[in-house]
């Protein structure tokens, strides 16, 4: 148009300082590549676990520097949506503070790089937060799950109270005979609220995390002798 830039700030109403300013702001490239790939191996990570594991790599910046970078590459962990909150008024289970008080049963689910599905029967004290059990197998029902408890109360004593989803495993004859039998109360949580049975499902996802992790370890540090390992190996032959 031919105008002065004088002239055209004014038009426009731009202070001529913006105009001509540039970042002095070093291009993070470095930084923004390894939050990248940190954000891909642990995709469950948000910006404040991948900030302690930037830490424990030498990186200096601080954290806002990185919720920033991490926002601007898009790496924003998606939330589920919220669902409607129910009618009523809710009540917790009060459990004593005692171990055995109630334990939380559950499955991950995961498959063998020949493709053979396996699952992993997870029992966690819900007051001291302990794994009384990983059991994995290729199949698991409830006559197993009910003599897996069995041989756990011999070792570990009785628990008050269990707790778990309406999975048919949980749900089958054998497990309402069982409870019964050994007078157990067997808790189920309402359908498709996980988060009422929180303990083993935060349980598993570090489960999850932790066994991605060793995962793509080249030798993780004699995973091969793990009990738990061998007995999955056999069930993967």
């Amino acid at each position: 148009m031919g105008l002065s830039e004088r002239r055209a700030c004014s038009f426009v109403g731009a202070d001529r300082k913006m105009i001509r300013y540039q970042s002095c702001r070093p291009p993070e490239t470095e930084l923004r590549s390894r939050l990248r790939d940190l954000a891909n191996e642990r995709r469950r990570f948000g910006y404040r676990r991948l900030f302690i594991l930037l830490r424990r790599e030498g990186e200096p910046s601080g954290i806002n520097r990185i919720y920033r970078l991490y926002r601007e590459e898009g790496l924003t962990v998606r939330k589920r949506r919220a669902r409607r909150r129910a009618v009523g008024t809710r009540a917790p289970i009060l459990v004593e503070a005692r171990p055995n008080a109630r334990w939380s049963l559950d499955f991950v689910h995961d498959q063998f790089a020949c493709g053979r599905r396996f699952r992993v029967l997870n029992i966690v004290d819900d007051v001291t937060r302990e794994c009384l059990a990983a059991i994995p197998d290729t199949s698991i029902s409830g006559r197993r799950v009910a003599r897996e408890l069995t041989d756990l109360i011999v070792q570990r004593g009785k628990p008050d109270m269990i707790v778990s989803d309406h999975g048919t495993e949980f749900t089958s004859n054998a497990i309402l005979a069982w409870s019964k039998d050994h007078r157990v109360e067997w808790h189920y949580i309402a359908p498709g609220k996980p988060m009422q049975n929180g303990y083993v499902e935060s349980f598993n996802g570090r489960m999850r995390d932790e066994a991605a992790f060793l995962a793509r370890l080249p030798d993780p540090g004699g995973l091969r002798r793990n009990p738990h390992c061998n007995r999955l190996q056999r069930c993967a032959r």
